[in-house]
């Protein structure tokens, strides 16, 4: 495993490895590892493997309220002597999708330019197999990661807070972090892949240039915001990297996906887990486990930004 702590420590090229790590990451080690253990002996971790296409089966219903869902409401840590590490910063949440998106399939169907090619303006996401919507999932977790963020002191914004009745479409949902000069922007997701595939993911973007997208610039520091988010999301939530994407470092690079190529800010997505699977569903119909996934999340958000 590549995980040190509260950070990630990125696979390795093959042509050699860096330089020996730091004592001081060395002592972080076991910490980082106990979240992963714990998700290894009472999780079972699956035993998918192989390329999954993500987000197999979109919702088709309206999303319901899931029968495990409890009140839990979020509860921001304080921040040390009343000190707001982020003041100034602004962090854009992008929770995926819409719920009503399925009430409007020829808007969220026409195609929009995403640099690469085209495609369509966005999808109803996935659902579990009880019929908990993605976009439902997204939003909750956003939400709770809003008064975590708020709490540090950041100015946050999102995309869309389930106050329009679709969309808004990728290329939108890219500038509106753009607009907002957005120190770091995040899309929540779940993933719909097969049952029996596992775990969480943080999708990079690649490095494009062609038409309206040049991601040039924002290569690097989208890395060092993904590598910070999935080292914290491993160790508050005991989730471990997905078992069918990533060769195991729970971090994927693309190049297809609009909210990426388009954005001209520090970006990553994550995929918090695979709402076809019973036991990921499991997690991801629990507010005590959305609230660990926002932690987890927010935690690394911080972390990027006062690095």
């Amino acid at each position: 495993m590549s995980y040190l702590g509260p950070d990630f420590d990125p696979p390795q090229p093959r042509r050699g490895r860096r330089r020996a790590l730091t004592v001081a990451a060395t002592a972080l080690v076991p910490g980082a590892l106990l979240g992963w253990l714990v998700y290894a002996t009472v999780g079972d971790g699956g035993g998918g493997s192989g390329n999954a296409a993500v987000r197999t089966t979109p919702a088709t219903t309206p999303p319901t309220a899931s029968s495990t869902q409890d009140d839990e409401k979020p509860s921001p840590a304080p921040s040390p002597s009343g000190a707001e590490p982020l003041a100034g910063k602004v962090v854009v949440i992008d929770p995926g999708h819409n719920p009503g998106n399925f009430r409007h399939p020829s808007e969220i169907n026409r195609q929009v330019d995403i640099g690469t090619n085209r495609k369509e303006c966005d999808t109803t996401g996935t659902s579990t197999n009880a019929g908990y919507a993605e976009a439902e999932f997204t939003l909750d977790v956003a939400r709770r990661m809003r008064a975590l963020l708020e709490k540090q002191g950041a100015t946050v914004k999102f995309t869309q807070d389930g106050d329009r009745p679709w969309g808004p479409c990728v290329d939108e949902r890219a500038e509106i972090g753009n607009k907002a000069k957005a120190d770091a922007v995040v899309s929540i997701h779940a993933d719909g892949a097969g049952a029996g595939r596992r775990g969480f993911h943080v999708i990079l973007p690649g490095k494009v240039a062609k038409g309206a997208a040049d991601t040039g610039p924002i290569v690097g520091p989208s890395r060092a915001l993904g590598e910070r988010v999935a080292g914290a999301f491993v160790r508050v939530t005991g989730s471990a990297p997905s078992d069918y994407v990533g060769g195991g470092t729970g971090l994927v690079t693309r190049q297809d996906l609009g909210g990426l190529n388009l954005s001209t800010v520090p970006k990553v997505f994550i995929e918090c887990g695979n709402m076809r699977d019973s036991k990921d569903a499991a997690l991801l119909t629990s507010g005590a486990w959305r609230q660990k996934a926002a932690q987890g999340i927010s935690e690394g958000i911080v972390s990027f930004l006062k690095s």
